[in-house]
């Protein structure tokens, strides 16, 4: 697979046509948590006849994230269909992440997907799931890692290029100084993209850290870096739920700032209409739930490797912005984008 990043707005027909596939399959809502929830166990239409497979999906989403309530999502979408009981479990503790595969393991799953956002902590449980003959796919985080640690194939964006591709766009928009606002500190994913976008920007970049588990938190440390420093023309954040408090805060700045973002959500794609905030990144995260569990599927009942083993599938980035979002916004009114 090429890996580069194409200026044009329209997603790979290849994305194009497994998204429709998954949105056909059907879903259905849940939260995430510490604790292994089941979901996906009744029947759905279209569903596979080859023998129940029981897979493990392991994130670090963080409590009130609703970017993984979309990758839920579609995962649950893809073991509806293809008759897997589907464990979920996350915690944002990277230590704690490693435990909850361990979990996995002790229960004999036949399949574990896991995002990789400390990819050192994971290291080791990756390869007692290897050992144990558990084959092991990545998605979301650590599209620079997963083959370092012996993971079959990869479902994502690789964060570098849509941090690049962010920050050309902010040159297009002639933007001149930005903060890039990180949520969570060590987690690789959103490094690479605060580096990309300083890589390709042509102004001057900043890093911010925020507590990303404590709301009120990011709103009065971006509150206070705007009015710190007045001269900030754009607010780059890697969240949706961060992008919407940044609005606020700029407004209790009295800044000029505008916003722009990674990762959707369907209060994002209204801003997005109302002029709130210029555009986002999208990864497609009911893509990389629904490719991740459906490659465990494949690979158990047919020997399958997408991406040939060699090159992840990559899901993003593509931006939305007022030119596209009323496409976009009425998937996202149903928690599918």
């Amino acid at each position: 697979m090429d890996r580069s990043y194409s200026r044009s707005r329209r997603l790979v027909p290849m994305v194009a046509v497994a998204a429709a596939a998954a949105l056909l399959a059907g879903c259905s809502s849940g939260s995430g948590g510490k604790k292994s929830e089941e979901g996906a166990a009744d029947a759905a239409a279209g569903k596979a006849t080859t023998p129940r497979m029981t897979v493990a999906l392991v994130t670090h989403q963080a409590a009130g994230d609703t970017f993984w309530d979309i990758v839920r999502k579609g995962a649950e979408a893809a073991a509806a269909k293809d008759n897997i009981k589907l464990i979920y479990s996350s915690d944002p503790n990277a230590g704690t992440q490693a435990n909850l595969v361990q979990n996995a393991i002790d229960q004999k799953v036949d399949g574990i997907a896991v995002t990789l956002a400390k990819p050192d902590a994971l290291k080791d449980v990756v390869g007692k799931a290897k050992k144990a003959n558990i084959p092991v796919v990545g998605l979301n985080s650590g599209v620079s890692e997963w083959q370092k640690l012996g993971l079959m194939e990869f479902f994502g964006q690789d964060e570098t290029v849509a941090g690049e591709a962010l920050g050309k766009r902010l040159n297009e928009e002639g933007a001149k100084k930005v903060v890039c606002v990180i949520q969570e500190q060590g987690n690789i994913g959103l490094t690479q993209r605060c580096d990309g976008v300083k890589k390709t920007f042509e102004g001057t970049t900043q890093t911010l850290n925020v507590n990303g588990t404590d709301m009120p938190s990011v709103k009065s440390t971006i509150t206070a870096k705007l009015k710190q420093d007045s001269d900030l023309d754009y607010v780059v954040t890697l969240g949706a739920p961060f992008a919407l408090t940044a609005v606020q805060s700029i407004g209790d700045a009295g800044a000029k700032a505008k916003v722009a973002t990674f990762d959707l959500n369907k209060e994002l794609t209204g801003a997005i209409s109302k002029g709130d905030i210029e555009f986002a990144v999208d990864q497609q995260p009911y893509l990389q739930g629904y490719l991740a569990i459906d490659s465990l599927w494949l690979y158990k009942n047919n020997g399958n490797y997408m991406g040939g083993g060699e090159q992840p599938v990559l899901t993003g980035p593509a931006f939305v912005d007022k030119t596209n979002v009323e496409t976009i916004d009425k998937y996202a009114a149903k928690g599918t984008r």
